[in-house]
């Protein structure tokens, strides 16, 4: 049952994830006058649809995800269905560059936006993790670097910290770097210097500090704080590229659906174990705080993984187009493609090896 349920949780994730993304690429093709083939819901055939104002919307049988196919786009794609826009005034292609940078930029943008209003909903009813000492370790540097209970972490080194977790991310990214600390104490900016001590038990290094956990917000901090979880999401997903690249993470630290199922359904059973014996609204209430979280950084990973300059992908697309803009005239749609279809062949065997890992690491 439980499985069921980390199935279904997934499949409404990725779905709401990749659907507001086709939405950004559906609605600002609309604002720009391109005309859209077929807004999808799901992959595979066909279990409903209907045409309005020249675009087929459809449901498909494979409940992941969706698609949005733009008149023109991907070197002249149209549609034999006599049912949508076929006019040639409305494809992609004879839309002037700004117009096309903004249609596949709006795919990102949403997707960051959805990350936003979920961190909206998120710490409406959970708070935010302030960075707040709210104790110190006996024999940690933090300790002997003078930091007590209550003080307010504002910066590391030359780094804002607005967030606890902003503390924790620092350490890993510089680990075992000395650490020029600012905080507030009643009122008053001091400094320190901490150099984490790596413990052989957690497997990190450690200042000797933790944390209050979340605590509430009134409205306009929630704002506030929200754009400070987006933000924290997205240099998140940048900062492990950068270490993966460095060669400090290894390349299996990509997931794909099988390592996000597994995600789930620990989360599902993490929230079942700390709601034993409470009443099913209870559970309900955890299970939709901790699902709504990890949709929420699916959503800001979505974002940036889709602006990187990778061929095939949102931020490949728009490197051709800011080339446009700079040089007044097009890549040769020959030369483009080429490079696209190259991007999409890695993409397709980078699949299939993510896959693979996480499969064998469930059977391990």
């Amino acid at each position: 049952m439980s499985q069921a349920f980390s199935i279904l949780a997934l499949i409404l994730i990725l779905g709401l994830v990749v659907i507001i993304h086709e939405w950004g690429h559906f609605l600002l093709a609309k604002l720009n006058g391109v005309g859209v083939i077929e807004f999808s819901v799901g992959f595979g055939p066909r279990l409903f649809s209907f045409v309005k104002n020249g675009t087929r919307y459809s449901l498909k049988a494979v409940p992941f995800g969706g698609s949005c196919q733009l008149l023109g786009n991907d070197f002249g794609l149209s549609s034999d269905d006599p049912d949508v826009v076929h006019d040639d005034a409305h494809a992609f292609s004879k839309k002037n560059v700004w117009s096309r940078i903004s249609i596949i930029a709006a795919g990102p943008v949403f997707n960051f936006l959805l990350a936003y209003v979920l961190a909206v909903i998120v710490i409406s009813f959970a708070g935010i993790d302030r960075p707040t000492v709210a104790g110190v370790m006996d024999g940690y540097p933090a300790a002997e670097a003078g930091l007590q209970a209550g003080d307010r972490i504002t910066r590391i080194n030359n780094t804002g910290i607005h967030l606890y977790r902003d503390v924790q991310l620092y350490t890993v990214i510089h680990e075992g770097e000395e650490l020029s600390v600012t905080f507030v104490r009643d009122g008053e900016k001091m400094r320190t210097v901490i150099t984490p001590v790596y413990s052989e038990e957690d497997g990190r290094y450690l200042l000797g500090i933790y944390g209050s956990g979340r605590t509430p917000t009134n409205w306009y901090e929630t704002l506030g704080y929200s754009w400070q979880e987006l933000r924290f999401n997205v240099k998140e997903v940048l900062d492990a590229l950068g270490m993966i690249f460095t060669g400090r993470l290894p390349l299996t630290s990509f997931s794909g659906p099988v390592g996000m199922a597994g995600a789930v359904n620990d989360i599902v059973d993490e929230v079942n174990a700390d709601t034993a014996g409470e009443s099913a609204l209870t559970t309900a209430y955890y299970m939709f705080l901790n699902l709504a979280s990890f949709a929420l950084m699916i959503s800001a990973n979505l974002g940036v993984m889709n602006l990187l300059p990778i061929p095939a992908m949102d931020g490949g697309r728009l490197v051709f187009l800011f080339l446009e803009a700079i040089r007044g005239k097009p890549v040769p749609p020959e030369k483009e493609a080429i490079v696209h279809t190259a991007g999409i062949l890695f993409l397709f065997g980078f699949m299939i090896f993510i896959m693979g890992h996480d499969i064998w690491s469930i059977f391990q």
